[in-house]
C-alpha cells in the first residue's frame, strides 16, 4: 500500500471529514449526529480533528471533543476507518497528539446484530492496537415526561449546599467504597481518593448549570445520606451525579436521589433527562429502570 499522510484538518478543508463514507452502524453518526465545526454551528474543532489519507483519500478519521470553553479536548468520541484500513486507524491514533479516553457509542442491542458487533469490535481492536485499554462498559439512559414522573419516596430531605469543602468531603466518602470504574481509576492514580473526589467536583463546575442546583440528602435524624447533582452538560439536561455515603447504603437511597434529581430537572422545564451508569453498577442500573429511565445506548470506554 502507499504511504499514509496523517494530519489535522484546517478550517479550509474540514469538509474532508465527510468524504469517508461511514457504515453508520456504530458511533455518533449512527444516532443522527453529524460532524460540524464550531464555526459551522457544530461542536468539533478542525485542529482537534485528524485524518489519515492514502493517495489523497481519507481512509481513517478521528475527532476529539471538548466543551465550548475548553482549551484542550477531553475525549475521543468519533473514530472510524474504511474497510480493510484497521491499521491506518490504529496508526492515526498513535500519531495524533491527543492520548485521551475513547468513548464508543453503540445502540443498546449491539450484541444482537452481527454487523454492528463486528464493526464495534474492529474499532475496539484498532484502538487497543494504538495503546488504549478497555476501561468500562456503560448504559446511557433517557427519560422524557411521557415516561411519567416517579413518585417521590419521601424518606429523605434535600437541601442545597453552597460550601465546596462540604461537597468535597461527601464525595470523598462516596468514593471511598465505589463501583464506578472512572472513580476507581482515579483512586488508583497518584492522587488517590482526593483526586477522584476533586475530579467529580471539577466536573460539576464544568457543567454550565447553576451551582445552586447541587443538593445533599439527609435522613430523618439529620445524617447525610448522599448527594445528587441535577445538571446541564453542553448537550442538555442530565443526571450529573448520584452518590450515597457508605454508612447509608443498603436502604435503596440511590433510587430516592435519582427520583429527586429527575423531579428537579423536570421542574426546570427539561423535555428530557439523560443519564448513565456502569453496567457493573447493578444497584444504580436497577434504580434507573425503576424510575422509568430507558436504556437508549451503550458506551464502551477505552483509556
Amino acid at each position: 500500500m502507499t504511504d499514509l499522510v496523517i494530519r489535522a484538518l484546517g478550517a479550509s478543508d474540514a469538509q474532508l471529514f465527510d468524504s469517508l463514507q461511514d457504515r453508520a452502524l456504530v458511533g455518533r453518526a449512527a444516532f443522527g449526529h453529524r460532524y460540524a465545526t464550531v464555526a459551522a454551528g457544530g461542536d468539533y474543532r478542525p485542529e482537534w480533528t485528524w485524518v489519515a489519507l492514502r493517495e489523497g483519500t481519507v481512509v481513517a478519521r478521528a475527532a476529539w471533543w471538548g466543551g465550548p470553553d475548553d482549551s484542550e479536548p477531553i475525549l475521543l468520541n468519533w473514530f472510524d476507518f474504511a474497510d480493510g484500513e484497521d491499521e491506518a486507524g490504529a496508526e492515526l491514533l498513535r500519531r495524533a497528539p491527543f492520548h485521551l479516553e475513547y468513548e464508543l457509542i453503540l445502540p443498546a442491542d449491539w450484541r444482537e446484530v452481527p454487523e454492528i458487533t463486528a464493526a464495534a469490535r474492529s474499532r475496539i481492536a484498532a484502538a487497543t492496537a494504538a495503546g488504549l485499554r478497555p476501561l468500562v462498559e456503560r448504559y446511557r439512559y433517557r427519560w422524557t415526561p411521557d415516561d411519567g414522573l416517579p413518585a417521590r419516596p419521601g424518606r429523605l430531605t434535600f437541601r442545597p449546599e453552597p460550601d465546596d469543602a462540604v461537597i468535597l468531603d461527601v464525595l470523598r466518602r462516596v468514593h471511598s467504597v465505589t463501583l464506578d470504574a472512572h472513580a476507581r481509576k482515579a483512586i488508583e492514580g497518584p492522587g488517590g481518593l482526593e483526586a477522584a473526589a476533586q475530579e467529580e467536583l471539577d466536573f460539576f463546575h464544568w457543567c454550565p448549570s447553576p451551582r445552586s442546583w447541587w443538593q445533599l440528602a439527609y435522613t430523618p435524624d439529620g445524617a447525610v445520606a448522599g448527594i445528587h447533582v441535577p445538571a446541564h452538560n453542553p448537550s442538555g439536561p442530565c443526571i450529573g451525579f448520584i452518590g450515597v455515603v457508605p454508612e447509608a447504603r443498603g436502604h435503596g437511597y440511590g433510587y430516592d436521589l435519582l427520583v429527586e434529581c429527575t423531579h428537579f430537572l423536570a421542574e426546570q422545564g427539561a423535555e428530557y433527562v439523560a443519564g448513565a451508569t456502569d453496567r457493573g453498577n447493578v444497584p444504580m442500573a436497577v434504580a434507573f429502570a425503576r424510575a422509568g429511565h430507558r436504556i437508549t445506548q451503550e458506551l464502551i470506554h477505552l483509556a
